[in-house]
């Protein structure tokens, strides 16, 4: 397990474009534009077999549950070397999506580009655009990791949406997040 932060980029940062495959879809190409959420866009950096991700998908699942019906919509992406990682495979993900019961949409950026454009490092890595695309939070979902005996909240993304759902300014300090390296290639 490795303790990788997150490369905290600047807010108000413009979402960078991507249309990905989408492996549960018969991998059917999904874009940003046709995906993000008409108050906001969670993306996600994240993987199958990483135990940070595992650690807090279901409560990432019921975050999606709580906020996609308020405008906010979550698109996972893993950008892992699958031939080194084959856990991480477009065919696991369809098996990790089933078995996790995930209702958001989960991307495979095989080529790492995506990954690079947003200068992810972790897994899990978050990025929380307004209605406009503008970066307007990134770091932790929450003080819990694996072994540390926290409770996992999601409290820093529930303040986020909060704030911005609310139309008001977000916390000055955001704490990255905290993971596996994404693997590249």
């Amino acid at each position: 397990m490795s303790n990788t932060q997150s490369n905290m980029l600047a807010l108000g940062t413009k979402a960078p474009d991507f249309s990905l495959p989408n492996p549960v879809k018969n991998n059917e190409i999904q874009s940003l534009e046709s995906l993000k959420g008409k108050k906001g866009t969670l993306v996600v950096f994240m993987c199958n077999h990483c135990p940070f991700v595992l650690h807090i998908i279901d409560v990432l699942e019921e975050l999606y549950e709580d906020y996609n019906s308020q405008g906010i919509e979550f698109i996972g992406i893993n950008s892992n070397d699958v031939d080194r990682y084959p856990a991480d495979s477009p065919e696991m993900m369809v098996e990790f999506v089933e078995e996790k019961a995930l209702k958001f949409p989960y991307l495979y950026d095989e080529s790492q580009e995506v990954a690079k454009a947003f200068d992810a490092a972790c897994t899990p890595d978050f990025y929380f655009f307004d209605e406009n695309l503008k970066l307007i939070y990134r770091g932790q979902m929450d003080d819990s990791r694996p072994g540390n005996q926290k409770e996992i909240t999601g409290e820093d993304l529930v303040i986020a949406f909060e704030n911005h759902l609310a139309g008001q300014d977000q916390e000055d300090f955001q704490r990255p997040s905290l993971g596996c390296n994404i693997k590249w290639k």
